[in-house]
Order: structure tokens, then C-alpha cells, then sequence
């Protein structure tokens, strides 16, 4: 029970972090700092950017892929998997393969600093 307010914590830090690197995927407004410290008062609505309103009208981003919500870009980051395979030729060895990436998977794992996941193909004895 002690260790829930913490790990909520982290859990919410790590997710800002992530929020702040994917924005350029996400239905985030990437110069709301900015536009945010032109307002002539605090209480006025910042207004969206021009790439902000491109992005809702679009639905694409800069680079031409789909924009996403914060939770549809971690659902489609978890299609990723690695595959073990076992031949009918010999089943005592199985070949594990990754998924390949997608072109929005990559690119949100370039933005985050994370190398592709790609598990070269090796074989295992299966015997055991």
C-alpha cells in the first residue's frame, strides 16, 4: 500500500516525458509555450498554432503520417511482438523473429531515443 502513491507518481512523470517527446505525433500544439507567453493576459485561452489546426484538419503529421491520441500510439506501439517459429523439418529448434516496425511505430520510437526493436533471428534448442 505504501509503494502505490509512488508508483502512481512515476508512472505519471513517465508518461509527461513520453507525452513532451511524441508530441509532434500527437494532437499536441508543439509551440503552446510560446503562444502561451505572447498572451497579453494570463487568464486569456492561448490560441493554437497554425501546425496545431494543421494537425486537427489533416489528421496527418509534417512527415505525412497519421496523428494520434497519447493511448491509440501506445496501442499500436504494443502490436510489436517477437514470434517464435518451430519448422516441421526440425521442431526440437525454434527461430524467435520480431515484428517489423511500422513508419508510426519507428518514427515514436525514434522520438523517444529507443533503437527499433529488431531481434536478429537465432535458433534455440527446444529439447529441454
Amino acid at each position: 500500500m505504501r509503494a502505490h502513491v509512488p508508483l502512481c507518481m512515476l508512472a505519471y512523470h513517465v508518461e509527461w516525458h513520453m507525452r513532451r517527446a511524441l508530441a509532434p505525433m500527437l494532437y499536441e500544439d508543439e509551440e503552446k509555450e510560446t503562444l502561451l507567453a505572447m498572451r497579453s493576459s494570463p487568464v486569456t485561452k492561448a490560441p493554437r498554432s497554425d501546425s496545431a489546426r494543421a494537425k486537427d484538419a489533416n489528421h496527418r503529421t509534417s512527415d505525412g503520417l497519421a496523428v494520434h491520441s497519447f493511448q491509440s500510439l501506445v496501442a499500436d506501439l504494443g502490436t510489436l511482438c517477437l514470434n517464435t517459429l518451430v519448422t516441421a523439418l526440425n521442431p526440437n529448434y525454434g527461430i524467435t523473429v520480431a515484428t517489423r516496425p511500422t513508419s508510426n511505430q519507428a518514427k515514436a520510437f525514434d522520438l523517444l531515443g529507443i533503437p527499433v526493436p529488431v531481434a536478429p533471428a537465432r535458433a534455440e534448442n527446444r529439447t529441454q
